[in-house]
């Protein structure tokens, strides 16, 4: 049998070294799976605020890797399926573990069937929208808005009753906590637009940069220094500005329908039957930063 003259070539493609580059932002997404599971472990364990505490750095490290990926143009497809592995781990199954643990088991098979449907919703929420990144029909202005509310911010806004009992104030009923933790799951695999922010590229003036600096001292000493006060007013925040978000892409969407209708009225030909959208123009920047949640 002669030698398949392309087997040297072949042997070298398949020990191709990989570029550090391409490993650092695969490091702190294990880093911060790590963070997810050792919330599951505290709080089996009982310590509940070390355990939010985790998952409140899982989510700094989810926010971190996608950025450090583009700025050093280390983003691959096979970083951008870990993120969204560990985005089920750390905002999926360890809050909805978290809660059980917490309050939930008091309602027997009730309250685990509520952990259970928000850790579902979250690995839903998740597929739908790695499913929908390349879809044709997708309005160039939805790249400014998530689909439902993105993981990490469901996980943090589950974990809103933490904050309050934390804080001193008395624990809900473990029904009202199901009812809300029902709720979250709800709204992460629900349509409701969500502004992202992701495509707003905000430039600093150079006069501007060491105020932003303090500010940015400043915030992190305030999440340091009272963590639940700043967790509980972010996410009531949040919450409230979810209607805005829908009231905005719905502007937005009539706007696109307004300008289609006058530019087919312009160009002499009835607009089309199916109001579907331009997608947006083929920016293909990076992979990873596009799957982060």
């Amino acid at each position: 049998m002669t030698p398949d003259p392309r087997y040297p070539e072949l042997r070298r493609r398949r020990f191709r070294p990989i570029p550090v580059r391409m490993l650092v932002p695969n490091v702190i997404t294990l880093l911060a799976i790590c963070a997810g599971l050792t919330a599951i472990r505290l709080s089996i364990e009982g310590r509940m605020e070390l355990a939010v505490a985790a998952i409140v750095f899982a989510a700094v490290l989810d926010g971190v890797d996608g950025r450090v990926a583009r700025m050093i143009k280390g983003q691959s497809k096979f970083g951008a399926e870990l993120d969204s592995l560990a985005d089920f781990v750390n905002f999926g199954v360890a809050p909805g573990l978290m809660l059980y643990f917490w309050q939930l088991h008091e309602l027997n098979n009730g309250g685990w069937i509520a952990a259970m449907v928000f850790a579902i919703a979250g690995g839903l929420r998740l597929a739908r929208f790695n499913a929908s990144i390349d879809d044709p029909n997708k309005p160039a202005f939805a790249a400014n808005y998530f689909t439902g509310v993105p993981a990490p911010a469901g996980a943090i806004l589950a974990m809103l009753p933490f904050y309050l009992a934390f804080l001193g104030i008395s624990r809900p009923p473990a029904a009202l906590t199901a009812a809300y933790t029902l709720l979250i799951a709800f709204l992460m695999v629900s349509r409701l637009p969500v502004f992202s922010g992701k495509t707003v590229k905000m430039r600093v003036p150079p006069e501007l940069v060491l105020p932003v600096f303090v500010s940015v001292v400043f915030f992190v000493a305030l999440l340091i220094g009272y963590p639940w006060y700043i967790l509980s007013i972010g996410s009531a925040i949040y919450l409230l500005c979810l209607p805005w978000g829908w009231k905005s892409y719905r502007d937005h969407e009539r706007s696109a329908a307004a300008a289609q209708a006058t530019a087919a009225a312009g160009a002499g030909t009835p607009p089309p039957a199916s109001a579907s959208f331009a997608p947006p123009s083929g920016d293909a920047e990076d992979e990873r930063p596009v799957r982060l949640n």
